[in-house]
């Protein structure tokens, strides 16, 4: 058995280095990727995540032969149900990846970081209706507040903030099938599954329907931009992997937040995005949502192990 000094000290010494740098990258690289995709152009929504799937597939496939990851992967593809619910776990993100890339593209960045912010509300919720856990009260009322803010955001301007409850449910849901299947999936193996399953359909899309698309005809230079989706995609996934077995799951939590709040600052920042004040008021509810699920969750990790179990953030 480890000693309990002796893991504090490897904890604090992931935190303070190599998971705190991890984390740090992977949610900077995602808060940061608004700046990329308009450099895409003139390639839409749709040609950009065919060829992030595909070229995230290559990715993976030379990173597996790299490390030796491929014995690992095909035990794990004998599995039907584990490659079934990676595949799932394939559209969801490919949804999810979809609408955030015609977010961006489209003047709704801001309305994308609103998605991210309400996704930990999204994680709550799920692990409630699916999973039959029990919230405490402050996570009631951060749900509550949650609520709250879309209906604000709703009325104020004029419809629901669809595209951040799709991005919020979508990457929920894809984040609750991960979970689920646990250490049996290591992270480059399960996003080549995911990635091979949505293949054949990127490349239908790519050569029939784009006839080739953008990728040749545009110089080389937006050629290897494309190519370079699958990087961007695929980097902050290992760094996140990274830094999940290295920091506790409260400091995982806090993190999370830079990429939203990322998101936002390019969206009002760099591409001028509309902010009336009842967009304000609505982020300024999901803030404090936030915040109290954030305490919430604090002063949870630190209570004995013997309470009832509840939703954990």
């Amino acid at each position: 058995m480890t000693h309990p000094s002796s893991t504090r000290a490897v904890t604090t010494q992931g935190l303070n280095r190599s998971g705190m740098t991890q984390g740090l990258s992977a949610y900077g690289l995602w808060g940061l990727l608004p700046l990329y995709f308009p450099l895409l152009a003139p390639a839409g929504p749709v040609e950009i995540i065919a060829h992030r799937v595909l070229w995230t597939l290559v990715f993976c496939v030379v990173g597996l032969a790299v490390t030796g990851g491929w014995r690992s992967a095909v035990t794990m593809a004998r599995s039907g149900t584990i490659v079934a619910r990676l595949a799932l776990a394939g559209v969801l993100v490919a949804t999810n990846w979809t609408v955030y890339v015609w977010s961006v593209l489209s003047g709704h960045t801001v309305d994308a970081a609103l998605g991210y912010y309400i996704n930990p509300i999204v994680t709550v919720v799920l692990a409630v209706v699916v999973l039959r856990e029990r919230m405490r009260p402050a996570q009631w009322v951060a749900v509550g507040l949650g609520v709250l803010a879309v209906v604000v955001l709703s009325t104020g301007v004029g419809g629901l903030p669809w595209v951040a409850l799709v991005l919020a449910t979508t990457f929920g849901l894809y984040g609750f099938l991960k979970n689920r299947l646990g250490a049996r999936v290591t992270p480059m193996a399960g996003l080549a599954v995911e990635t091979a399953a949505l293949s054949p359909l990127a490349l239908v899309w790519l050569l029939v329907v784009e006839h080739g698309g953008s990728f040749v005809g545009y110089g080389g230079w937006h050629s290897l931009a494309l190519a370079g989706a699958g990087v961007v995609t695929a980097v902050p996934l290992l760094l996140f992997a990274g830094a999940v077995r290295r920091l506790p799951l409260s400091v995982v939590g806090l993190l999370q937040y830079l990429t939203p709040t990322l998101q936002f600052a390019i969206g009002v920042l760099v591409f001028g995005e509309a902010m009336p004040a009842v967009r304000w008021w609505g982020f300024a509810i999901v803030w404090v949502a936030l915040i109290v699920l954030t305490v919430d969750g604090l002063r949870a990790a630190r209570a004995p192990r013997r309470q009832p179990a509840t939703v954990s953030q």
